[in-house]
């Protein structure tokens, strides 16, 4: 067998993060209270479901796509036409991602992905007195 290709969709969630693979006939699932403990928890999930297998992957192997629509669900305070403009973006296609009416490609998910975090870091900047 070849050393598959898995791409995983990330769910933002009340206290976290999911994720979620299928391979084949098969599925990995798994959780992490922040970013960097899922992308742990994504490497050692899949090692362990491939362990029989022999292969061993790293977390720069995986394709990673997040799923718009649960994560501007969870944060409606993050507004799609300003955040459009901001990254340069169709509002309308952009509430098409969100929506869930169109999938975005890897590079449009990190268009929308780099744009939400230049906000999270203006804001954490920010010392009101």
């Amino acid at each position: 067998m070849k050393k598959p290709k898995i791409e995983f969709t990330v769910i933002k969630e009340d206290k976290g993060y999911s994720a979620y693979a299928h391979v084949g006939n098969d599925s990995i699932f798994t959780e992490g209270e922040d970013f960097s403990e899922l992308k742990k928890n994504l490497t050692d999930a899949t090692n362990t479901a491939f362990a029989d297998k022999g292969f061993k992957f790293k977390y720069d192997e995986f394709k990673i796509s997040f799923d718009l629509e649960s994560f501007f669900g969870f944060y409606r305070v993050i507004n799609a036409s300003a955040l459009s403009k901001r990254i340069n973006m169709n509002r309308s296609l952009l509430t098409q991602y969100i929506s869930g009416k169109k999938k975005p490609s890897r590079k449009q998910t990190e268009k929308i992905l780099n744009g939400v975090h230049e906000i999270g870091r203006e804001l954490s900047e920010i010392d009101l007195t």
